[in-house]
């Protein structure tokens, strides 16, 4: 009777693995009461590893090619069953698959704001989204720390713990690039070198190698992202205060305009820009001769030249008045308007 168990038993003489393509990472091959015949052909493919597992302890691995099992081909499985140099029974042994081609476009991102601190601003909070790539570096790693006795692993099922590992680590990671809060979204290219710079060595300890990582995104709370917008502002002050003045003037005299063909309080209005315009050439006056590197011989001269006749901003705002209430009478077009506005900012500033 044993003989004829013996007999009908199955015999394993080719193992290999065809990958599907639906994002398997570990794959067990199914043995079932099978046993493994002494010389049987095993075959892994490029961008695989085989592992065999000994009553749930990893012996052989194997990388790309074709083997013939026998004791040369698995040095610890033979020491750990204690065969003989030629062993001829058939054996058991759990046998797995590991996909160590890239996977890619792996999304990460924050899915609530995440608080971090920044030496400008203290506590800020921070959302940033991107994506990266890896692979399993370390077979008998993520055997032994993920995949286990499972049958298949997928990166889906990878996917929590790998974009949980990328959050952990956003903080260390601005903190070490040394970029400051405000320039992270310009800097992103150096912000995802240090993020990769953090998770490497904690991709490893599972057995995962990362390949690469991206920042697409990140978003400035409301309130820092005014003061961005100030900060290049500024940065446009920095290289000509004259032409920021008008720039903030050609702004804000479309709405005085508007105000003068609704009957609104211009007059106030008028004066509060005059005074903000004058304000602006003294400005850009002393900035231009605190930065000239001849800014007393620069002061000298202008006050040598002769003065320059200036149009009241009183005068100008009260012409640009009546010309609102023109346009709005569709006197003049708004084509008129736009050249004698000119025309007078010229004069103005």
């Amino acid at each position: 009777m044993a003989l004829m168990d013996f007999i009908k038993k199955q015999f394993i003489d080719i193992i290999q693995w065809t990958e599907t393509g639906d994002g398997t990472l570990a794959w067990r091959f199914p043995m079932a009461e099978m046993e493994i015949q002494n010389g049987a052909s095993l075959t892994v493919r490029e961008s695989q590893v085989a592992v065999f597992i000994n009553e749930g302890k990893v012996a052989d691995v194997f990388g790309p090619g074709m083997y013939k099992l026998t004791t040369q081909t698995l040095p610890v499985l033979t020491y750990l069953k204690n065969w003989d140099k030629l062993f001829e029974s058939p054996f058991k042994s759990d046998v797995y698959f590991f996909s160590t081609r890239q996977q890619v476009d792996q999304k990460w991102g924050t899915p609530q704001p995440i608080t971090i601190r920044d030496k400008d601003f203290g506590a800020v909070r921070l959302r940033a989204f991107g994506n990266y790539s890896f692979r399993i570096g370390d077979a008998k790693a993520f055997h032994t720390e993920i995949s286990g006795t499972r049958d298949i692993y997928s990166v889906a099922d990878l996917d929590g713990q790998l974009r949980g590992l990328v959050l952990q680590n956003i903080s260390n990671a601005i903190a070490s690039s040394g970029v400051p809060f405000l320039d992270l979204a310009a800097n992103q290219i150096q912000f995802a070198q240090a993020l990769a710079a953090q998770l490497v060595p904690e991709f490893e300890k599972i057995g995962i190698k990362l390949e690469n990582i991206t920042v697409q995104n990140v978003s400035l709370p409301e309130e820092l992202q005014k003061i961005l917008d100030q900060k290049i502002g500024m940065g446009m002050v920095g290289q000509d205060m004259g032409k920021f003045m008008q720039y903030q003037t050609a702004q804000a005299i479309p709405k005085f305009a508007e105000g003068a063909a609704g009957g609104g309080g211009i007059a106030g209005d008028a004066m509060g820009l005059g005074a903000g315009v004058a304000l602006g050439q003294v400005l850009a006056q002393n900035l231009a001769q605190g930065l000239s590197p001849n800014a007393a011989a620069a002061a000298a001269a202008t006050q040598q030249q002769p003065a320059v006749a200036v149009v009241s901003p009183t005068d100008v705002m009260t012409t640009l008045e009546k010309l609102g209430e023109l346009k709005a009478k569709g006197i003049l077009t708004q084509e008129e308007f736009d050249a004698k506005k000119v025309e007078l900012l010229k004069k103005l500033v």
